[in-house]
């Protein structure tokens, strides 16, 4: 309740993805302490941020949670036009908004920000300096400084390697279900899963970014930025054979290293997000590999049979 006894009002943009998805769990599951208002992208073009003002402008609100955003990273490559319109014009337009409506801006970011130091082998903080090395990461980067130099009142949370219950309808799925996908169809083949070992990153599930953003609505945080993933890391073939010891799929599976699975786009070789900040503010957060038990069990994925 704000000093005048109403009911805060958040405003959810991209309330349909995982993790807005799981925003909106959590929010039910708190017993709905806010009033949500919900947009999609039927409702709202992010890809055009002029108009986003003008859009929003006639709805009262007191926070504005952005899950928006472009995050098809390869194709990103050859379409930097429309990941700078909508990772970082559109994240301006919203933080410009809020400031003219006294609202706090929370904004999701992404560990791509970082990456260009090749050599680094220790989880990165909140004020380590940002080194994109892809187009992706650099329109999520400049979004942020872009949020910060709008706004006072901005919360950014970087999170990294989602798997949420409904997928990233905009990857077609995310990590987990593509590797129960191939490893149900390689226990019936002879076919050999190659997945990268060289890219170490923090596997993150979007309960617990739901959760935790949930928690710093309800009782507040200074602005700033946090990072928000679960604890531990892994290189991806780390969390794919995880994944089938997990499901209980039996899997012809191999490491392999970034030069022998090209992609359109760079990804960092190191990304992992050290959560210490947010640990201190809201209490341990849980491993990855505890965070994808609880995902398997929710999606019936649990000890597989091929």
């Amino acid at each position: 309740m704000s000093a005048l006894g109403r009911r805060r009002k958040v405003l959810l943009l991209g309330p349909n993805g995982q993790l807005g998805h799981d925003i909106r769990e959590a929010h039910s599951s708190a017993g709905a302490p806010f009033d949500l208002l919900a947009v999609g992208r039927d409702r709202l073009d992010v890809s055009q941020p002029e108009a986003i003002a003008r859009q929003l402008d006639d709805m009262q609100f007191d926070v504005l949670v952005n899950c928006t955003g472009y995050h098809r990273t390869d194709e990103a490559e050859d379409n930097a036009e429309r990941a700078i319109a909508v990772n970082a014009h559109a994240v301006e337009s919203m933080a410009k908004l809020c400031a003219d409506k006294n609202a706090r801006f929370l904004h999701i970011s992404t560990d791509y920000v970082f990456g260009g130091d090749v050599e680094r082998r220790q989880a990165l903080r909140e004020d380590d300096p940002v080194a994109p090395v892809n187009v992706y990461g650099a329109s999520k980067a400049l979004g942020e400084t872009l949020a910060r130099l709008a706004h006072e009142d901005v919360v950014i949370l970087r999170v990294a390697s989602l798997f949420g219950v409904v997928g990233a309808s905009g990857k077609g799925g995310n990590f987990v279900e593509t590797m129960i996908r191939l490893g149900r169809e390689g226990s019936r083949g002879d076919r050999m899963l190659r997945v990268v070992d060289d890219q170490i990153m923090s596997p993150t599930a979007t309960a617990d970014v739901a959760d935790i953003a949930w928690h710093l609505l309800c009782m507040g945080c200074p602005p700033g930025t946090y990072h928000v993933v679960n604890s531990g890391v892994a290189s991806w073939y780390e969390f794919a054979t995880e994944i089938f010891r997990q499901t209980g799929l039996t899997v012809d599976i191999a490491p392999c290293s970034s030069t022998e699975y090209p992609t359109r786009a760079r990804r960092p070789l190191y990304s992992a997000l050290d959560n210490a900040k947010i640990a201190d503010a809201v209490g341990r957060l849980r491993s990855w590999q505890e965070a994808l038990d609880a995902y398997l069990l929710a999606k019936g994925h649990r000890k597989l049979a091929p």
